[in-house]
């Protein structure tokens, strides 16, 4: 899952390959606002075809800690 989770990341926010790391916490990326959220939310939706409250999402500081929770709530 934690592979998945990078490459979503990294081809939402059109970075290059390798540049998303496990621990980053994203909201600090460079490419992150609102419309980053939105695409994140709406990939993983599609992929998993869950919602994550909005709670929850800010909860996942990390790209790891997104990870596990869609790891933990994905059917």
């Amino acid at each position: 899952m934690l592979e998945t989770v990078i490459t979503m990341m990294e081809e939402l926010l059109e970075r290059d390959a390798g540049t998303v790391k496990p621990e980053d916490e994203f909201r600090e990326y460079e490419e992150w606002d609102s419309l980053a959220y939105l695409s994140v939310i709406a990939k993983i939706d599609e992929d998993f075809g869950m919602v994550v409250p909005l709670d929850d999402f800010r909860q996942c500081r990390t790209v790891r800690a997104l990870s596990e929770y869609l790891d933990k709530h994905a059917g």
